[in-house]
């Protein structure tokens, strides 16, 4: 709240005049108008009498500890988009430097009003466009110093391709150190970095990376869900979501393997005999091909190690024990089954 606003509130609330406000301050009408209409301000002299006249303190009055609210802040961005839509761009820029001015450490309205402003700089080419781009670019580099890491990074993101759309790549790059590692939006500005500056390989793999790295976290996601799912006894859902694992699978070309395995655990829930044993043969026959994704189109830029055979055959000998003991609970007895059963 401005100081205009808050001397208004708080002599409306004490129900007295403006002139009574004036004549206690000794001042004109007309002045203590002008303070609340924005047209000027108290004297410095004077914002201690004030304070003590509306019985606030001066931390109140100058609004030291106040900041916008997101609804606030949403509301002037919306006003601030439309304005240039509008009206030449000098007047909305002018709009929101001066609410900038009024709240100097808003992150979020500092990055709001910066994205706003360029986007429609680009959009506009307004006359003198250098002037006000070095304006937006020292407010994104004020937000990066915001205490909020939400607004930090949106920052960053900004700045990476206010550079490299001045081809200036270096800084562009040099941003990119303000994204965690395990920000996935790094490596996809470092793809692009690299696809704009002609490094072919090095796009594709940090491309493939991303891609590889997406599989294993929406598949953990899924099966979270699916988790859930059975928790609630929720056997249609359940059954979508092992479908949804399927596909994920054969769209990231994972192999056979990981198409096939998902629907294991819900056959054996439904203590169904006959898919259980399809699809555990199914699995055995295709451990030696867990990683045939290293073979991929989507992936022929990273480098996989070769699984060791030790390893697959590992997995083989506890997938047949695991099999063996789904079907011995699933027959109710811990006899071995007769030939022909899940682990041959």
């Amino acid at each position: 709240m401005t100081l205009g606003k808050v001397i208004r509130k708080y002599r409306k609330g004490k129900s007295m005049t403006q002139e009574e406000m004036a004549a206690r301050l000794g001042v004109s009408a007309p002045a203590v108008n002008k303070w609340e209409n924005e047209n000027s301000y108290p004297d410095i002299m004077l914002l201690a009498p004030i304070a003590r006249l509306l019985e606030i303190s001066l931390d109140t009055l100058l609004s030291f500890q106040e900041d916008l609210t997101r609804e606030e802040i949403q509301k002037m961005t919306v006003e601030l988009d439309e304005m240039l839509k509008k009206e030449p761009y000098d007047q909305g820029f002018c709009w929101v430097k001066k609410k900038l001015e009024q709240y100097p450490n808003c992150g979020w309205l500092i990055i709001s009003a910066a994205v706003i402003l360029d986007a429609q700089c680009i959009v506009q080419k307004p006359p003198c466009a250098a002037e006000y781009e070095e304006y937006i670019s020292s407010l994104y580099h004020r937000a990066l110093e915001c205490g909020d890491e939400e607004v930090r990074v949106r920052a960053a993101d900004a700045l990476v391709g206010f550079y490299r759309r001045k081809k200036d790549y270096v800084k562009a790059e040099k941003y990119l150190e303000y994204f965690s590692i395990q920000n996935p939006m790094r490596k996809i500005q470092q793809a692009i970095i690299y696809q704009e500056t002609n490094r072919v390989h090095e796009a594709y793999k940090t491309y493939e990376e991303l891609l590889f790295a997406d599989y294993q976290r929406v598949n953990a996601q899924l099966q979270g869900m699916y988790a859930l799912a059975l928790q609630e006894k929720d056997r249609k859902k359940a059954h979508f979501l092992v479908d949804k694992q399927v596909e994920m699978a054969k769209c990231f070309d994972m192999g056979r393997y990981y198409e096939v395995s998902p629907g294991l655990e819900l056959a054996v829930q439904e203590k169904d005999k006959k898919a259980v044993e399809e699809i555990g043969k199914e699995m055995l026959s295709c451990v030696d091909q867990m990683c045939s994704f290293r073979e991929s189109p989507l992936y022929e830029h990273m480098e996989f190690k070769a699984p060791r055979r030790e390893f697959l055959e590992g997995v083989k000998e506890n997938l047949k024990k695991c099999l063996k003991e789904i079907a011995q609970e699933m027959e109710g007895n811990k006899k071995e089954p007769s030939g022909g059963g899940l682990a041959e």
